[in-house]
């Protein structure tokens, strides 16, 4: 069944590459949405498909990159919306 989360990382995830691991492995699971910066250090997406798949990358976004230190994330589920064809790094 598809679904949605919006989520928010908080910890070292700007300047160490996290977008772009966040990126590859949505991309890699096969989902859509996107990923950004936040003005306050933190970084926060949105991503749809399976519910196992999110699961998955939400497992994977907790672990982070070699090089980030993930000190907390928040999720909220969301409406699966259809309306994004891949996955995008916003800036």
């Amino acid at each position: 069944m598809d679904t949605a989360i919006e989520f928010r990382v908080t910890g070292r995830v700007q300047g160490v590459g996290f977008r772009a691991f966040v990126h590859k492995s949505a991309t890699q699971l096969g989902l859509s949405g996107w990923v950004k910066n936040e003005s306050d250090g933190s970084v926060v997406g949105l991503a749809e498909g399976d519910y196992g798949l999110l699961q998955e990358l939400i497992k994977q976004v907790r672990m982070g990159n070699r090089w980030s230190s993930v000190e907390g994330i928040e999720e909220h589920p969301r409406q699966f919306s259809g309306g994004y064809k891949n996955f995008e790094i916003r800036y």
